[in-house]
């Protein structure tokens, strides 16, 4: 398709020069000398791009900027002009120009701007999938090397970095190689994690992984040590790759003082890592600390109901005396509460804020039909959790803790896997319902196809009773019972779940702004 540009300009002849140029380039180029040509041309010629001269006999380039927005406000138009006043600039950006030439202009300038303004999607595209193409090779040797943990956070995050550029650029067949190389990788750091985790959970030295038992103390505690408002705010169920879609707003109200990732528990589920988080703790540790305020897999009620005492049962322990106030969001009227009512959370030096629509949207994405279909895959799963960000009260309560000069921690108490394929395990009707990891007695399963604790102890998990063994489902997979496997297999094919080992459910972000 051959690109048309309308040139207006009272001085056209003396631009013949730049319009041989654009023509030997392959562009159609229409001129005008008066706002009015300039407007009947628009009409008539349909053009792709227009170059505007700000000042002309009869009406000027502003005014004919705003009939030509009014018509069609997608046609990029460029401002020429040899005025350079900041009052000529600003009404011109306001009347939404989409860039801005100072006379004279020689026309490689004009080159530039047509390329940036009409060609830039696919400049982009190409030095993206370029860029991706030649890191492909370097990715896929990293995969084969012996990886330690610090080394995995950092490949995660170049693959999820790659992940969002080649969304942007909608380059598919790229999306499908990394989406391979993904799938390889969540395959070997699920089993760098089986060989690694029972000695890190067991290692309480300094040099052990930051994870849920321990991020409070390692990562939050320091920031708790002066007079400035601290905001903690947990978003249940938040993966890196959403974090990175948000972090974008939040970074254009606060500086960003450190944005990490840190290695989450399993089960990677509320129950055990969310608790984890508030009480410092170890689930089996927990449960002999707190026998009433534990409640076993089968026992009725919410799991997650003491995290305001776990959290200042730490606070005690840690010696940290600041007045503290807890909240937990589960409804929008309560969201919606709590941002109106924000200056109350200024009275107390430290204010909590679990978040949990994240997590509620995953598990109702798996359960609504419309929803499955508006999140069908990774990058419109990420899309609707965008949305839903920019117009929910968390955000407005962001926006107040950046203008009360507060510190804000984000961070997650575990992420999510879309699942594609099952893997079958059989067990007695206690046997929880989660499909990504099991535990009971008596289960039956293929060692290789899954990760194995047969003493719980041993990952510092509660029993059931004392046969009890967990399992857990690793990379894609989901845990399946041999009854109506193909049904429950189409069923949860696609669907977001979480409580198994991936990169996407273990490998969670914590930043700390200012």
């Amino acid at each position: 398709m051959t690109v048309k540009i309308l040139w207006t300009d009272d001085e056209i002849d003396l631009l013949k020069p730049h319009i041989l140029f654009l023509e030997e380039k392959g562009y159609q180029v229409c001129t005008a000398t008066n706002g009015d040509d300039a407007l009947e041309m628009f009409d008539e010629e349909r053009p792709h791009i227009v170059f505007l001269d700000e000042n002309m006999p009869g009406m000027s380039g502003l005014e004919v900027l705003t009939e030509m927005k009014a018509k069609q406000p997608s046609v990029p138009v460029v401002m020429i002009t040899k005025s350079e006043e900041e009052s000529i600039m600003e009404e011109a950006i306001g009347s939404k120009i989409s860039d801005y030439l100072i006379k004279p202009v020689n026309p490689k300038q004009i080159l530039l701007s047509i390329k940036k303004n009409l060609d830039q999607s696919q400049l982009i595209r190409d030095k993206t999938t370029s860029g991706y193409q030649q890191d492909f090779r370097r990715i896929g040797m990293r995969l084969t090397e012996n990886l330690e943990l610090n080394e995995w956070k950092e490949l995660y995050r170049e693959m999820v970095t790659w992940e969002l550029e080649l969304e942007s650029s909608k380059d598919e067949s790229m999306n499908e190689v990394l989406d391979m190389q993904k799938r390889e990788a969540n395959d070997r750091f699920s089993r760098f994690v089986e060989s690694r985790y029972l000695d890190w959970v067991n290692d309480e030295s300094d040099d052990s992984p930051t994870m849920s038992h321990n991020v409070f103390k390692r990562k939050i505690a320091p920031e708790l040590q002066d007079d400035k408002k601290t905001f903690l705010i947990v978003i249940d169920n938040l993966r890196y790759d959403q974090w990175k879609m948000f972090k974008p707003l939040i970074e254009s109200m606060f500086t960003v003082k450190t944005d990490e990732i840190y290695n989450g528990i399993v089960p990677s589920t509320t129950h055990y890592a969310r608790n984890a988080i508030f009480s410092g703790l170890m689930p089996s540790r927990i449960a002999r600390m707190f026998p009433k305020m534990w409640k076993t897999e089968n026992e009725e009620g919410g799991k997650n109901s003491h995290e305001e005492e776990f959290l200042n049962n730490q606070m005690m322990r840690l010696g940290i005396k600041q007045k503290t106030r807890y909240n937990k969001v589960t409804t929008l009227s309560y969201g919606k509460k709590l941002s109106e009512n924000f200056h109350e959370l200024l009275d107390f030096d430290f204010n909590v804020i679990v978040y949990n629509f994240v997590d509620m949207l995953s598990h109702a994405r798996t359960e609504m039909e419309v929803l499955r279909e508006l999140a069908d895959d990774e990058s419109a799963y990420r899309s609707l959790t965008m949305s839903w960000f920019l117009h929910s009260p968390l955000y407005d309560i962001i926006k107040q803790i950046a203008e009360h000069k507060g510190r804000l921690i984000i961070t997650t108490d575990h992420g999510s896997v879309r699942v594609h394929k099952p893997v079958k395990v059989i067990g007695d009707r206690n046997t929880n319902k989660n499909l990504r990891y099991k535990t009971g007695k008596a289960l039956s399963y293929k060692d290789k196809e899954i990760f194995a604790v047969k003493n719980p102890d041993d990952a510092l998990l509660p029993k059931g009773n004392v046969s009890s063994v967990y399992v857990f489902a690793r990379d894609e997979t989901f845990l399946a019972y041999p009854n109506n496997c193909n049904y429950y297999a189409n069923y949860y094919k696609n669907t977001f779940q979480h409580g198994g080992i991936s990169l996407e459910e273990l490998l969670i972000p914590i930043a700390v702004m200012e």
